[in-house]
């Protein structure tokens, strides 16, 4: 059976303001350490399951790219002294820029990594300043040119839309920007303050506004627009490629397909179980287990429902059934049938997919089908 495989890198040089992921910033002594017990998780992972062949690898932060070449080198050799993967494999890590460096990338080459992911958020130096970032946009072509001279070339560039004091006009320079580089995939992800964030205590102090609804639905269309111009296909709502270029392992995650989690804070989903491991750091490296949880058929067909309608092609008929053993009419028929009349999305070809309406309102149908 097949399924991916994601690794937590929870390593940063500092913490931007939005982030309330599972990173650690000043935690360098701690390499090591947290190598040897990646190592000891994906023995272990593998043994629990033997059959699996995995189909995508996703390295993730945290900044994986501020890991010495020498532990990613050993991480990798143990990924594939344990796993099994396929022949086509899509195999991506994500990069930030500015620390991206030539010894770390011939390690990825050198182990299959085949896709590269690099946050640069805007093309702004006062935006980045506001995120917290620590790279300049020269940066970003800096380390996209020694992608690409290092031989690697599906390349994504994340940029971040609804700043504080950011423009329709920012927004669209930034792209304009980022569409000379040689890239196959963008993802344009809004704003999202969370708890317990920089960005959240400089929002409720006053120190920064969020722009309101209107202006961030006009930077999210002009996204649209403008990739669909330059021949970027839109298959997620806030994901765009190049045909031949879709990010398969969030396509997997998104069709609720198994993958196994690795690292701090990491999640797996196998079967009619999901596990995370501990957030903290030193939790992690102390050997704290994994949180478990059983899923059950309710919560697993709204969670079919919740990620399929985020992308373009929707919830199928068919797989839904398949995986399910229910039908969608049955299961869901008539909860759907306010956001068909609102016009929020559509049922055809056995399918049922957001409309453009239902992009910009994807939390109210989910509240009609909870």
């Amino acid at each position: 059976m097949e399924a991916g495989l994601y690794l937590h890198i929870p390593f940063c040089k500092s913490k931007c303001a939005y982030c309330d992921f599972a990173s650690y910033a000043g935690a360098e002594e701690k390499m090591g350490a947290y190598t040897a017990a990646l190592e000891k998780e994906i023995a272990a992972r593998a043994a629990q399951y033997p059959s699996v062949v995995i189909s995508t690898l996703f390295i993730g932060g945290g900044t994986p790219s501020l890991f010495p070449a020498e532990e990613m080198d050993k991480v990798l050799r143990c990924v594939h002294r344990h796993f099994t993967f396929a022949e086509n494999a899509e195999c991506t890590c994500e990069c930030n820029p500015g620390t991206v460096t030539e010894a770390f990338l011939a390690v990825l080459k050198k182990h299959g990594i085949n896709r590269l992911s690099f946050g640069a958020q805007a093309s702004q130096p006062h935006l980045l300043k506001l995120l917290g970032r620590i790279h300049l946009w020269e940066d970003v072509e800096q380390s996209v040119a020694l992608a690409k001279r290092m031989g690697f070339h599906n390349l994504n560039l994340d940029l971040m839309l609804g700043l504080p004091t950011q423009t329709e006009q920012d927004v669209l320079c930034t792209l304009q920007k980022a569409l000379v580089l040689p890239i196959t995939h963008l993802s344009c992800y809004g704003l999202i303050v969370e708890e317990g964030t920089k960005m959240h205590r400089q929002v409720t102090e006053g120190l920064w506004q969020l722009p309101d609804e209107e202006t961030e639905r006009r930077q999210y269309e002009a996204c649209r627009q403008t990739l669909f111009r330059h021949g970027f296909l839109q298959y997620e709502i806030s994901n765009f490629a190049l045909p031949g270029y879709p990010c398969r392992h969030n396509l997997d995650c998104w069709q609720r397909k198994e993958y196994i989690g690795i690292g701090c804070a990491a999640c797996g989903f196998m079967g009619n179980l999901r596990y995370q491991n501990p957030p903290s750091l030193s939790a992690y490296l102390q050997g704290v287990p994994a949180e478990e949880e059983i899923i059950s058929p309710e919560d697993a067909m709204f969670e079919s429902m919740m990620l399929g309608l985020r992308t373009m092609d929707g919830v199928s008929e068919e797989a839904f059934f398949q995986m399910h053993g229910v039908s969608l009419q049955e299961a869901f028929g008539h909860k759907l049938q306010k956001p068909l009349q609102d016009q929020l999305i559509l049922w055809e070809n056995g399918r049922v997919f957001l409309t453009r309406k239902g992009m910009d309102l994807q939390n109210k149908v989910l509240v009609e089908i909870m």
